[in-house]
């Protein structure tokens, strides 16, 4: 999907298990940049490649034509093509030092996060090499740059990326979508990532991985749902935890899931 002539959405389904074995359908969004060259954003997961490779002979690019992939953060379903798309192309692969080890290992990830189907999700590993921080500018040719913002919560080393020339926001995982599966590993850093973007003036176009395009005042609404529902789980999380007077993360979970009306597949490991 043409976003503008520089921005390319891609919209990747695929499947997680359930801690019961059931299949649920998901999606992932990647995004491409044709500047000088052409900057890739995640990978999305195992056998992505193809549709982003498919993709871009369709728009009379070349695979070889990726100079750079960056990974927002270690997620399976943002690194999962990562092996693939560097063997094709020979791209740099660039990503936040906080979660290279996850990138480079995910074998060690899966024993750290035991998400479900995890291996199904990822092809192997892939070298980070360049770490990116905070406050980092790339220089993409033909006027275009990106900004690194370093916005942790989801993971420790989630990254956003803003380009003021489009004024376009890449959120990635940053931005919980109110009535979906809540993921974070520190809601308050969480909530602070979102303040931050959400302080950000002149945001034309939200990009996220899990939610469709959002444009102009809409973006901004999106981010004050995320910040009322981090809330609202961070209350029932407290609540269940008060009740239950347990430590153990799985039963707190399906508590705060059960206040929270949501479906019972969503405590899981996740």
């Amino acid at each position: 999907m043409k976003i503008s002539d520089s921005i390319h959405a891609l919209k990747i389904p695929f499947q997680i298990l359930d801690p019961t074995g059931q299949c649920i359908t998901r999606f992932v969004y990647v995004y491409l940049i044709y500047g000088r060259e052409i900057t890739l954003i995640d990978s999305g997961v195992a056998s992505s490649e193809r549709i982003i490779l498919d993709y871009l002979r369709d728009t009379g690019r070349k695979p070889e034509e990726i100079a750079g992939l960056i990974l927002t953060h270690a997620h399976p379903d943002h690194i999962g093509a990562a092996q693939a798309i560097k063997e094709v192309s020979g791209c740099s692969v660039a990503a936040h030092g906080s979660d290279r080890a996850w990138i480079e290992n995910p074998d060690q990830q899966l024993k750290d996060r035991p998400v479900p189907g995890f291996n199904s999700l990822v092809r192997g590993c892939v070298q980070v090499d360049r770490i990116l921080n905070e406050g980092d500018v790339l220089d993409l040719g033909q006027g275009l740059s990106l900004s690194v913002l370093h916005t942790p919560g989801h993971s420790p080393g989630s990254i956003s990326l803003w380009m003021p020339e489009e004024g376009a926001l890449f959120s990635a995982d940053a931005i919980a979508l109110a009535g979906e599966m809540p993921i974070y590993d520190d809601i308050r850093l969480s909530m602070n990532s979102i303040r931050r973007l959400k302080d950000i003036a002149g945001i034309k176009l939200l990009l996220s991985a899990w939610d469709e395009p959002r444009r102009g005042e809409d973006a901004y609404r999106v981010m004050d749902r995320s910040l009322e529902y981090l809330q609202r789980i961070d209350r029932a999380v407290i609540r269940a935890a008060e009740r239950k007077g347990s430590d153990d993360p799985m039963q707190i979970c399906k508590e705060a899931i059960k206040e929270l009306g949501l479906p019972e597949m969503m405590a899981n490991p996740l």
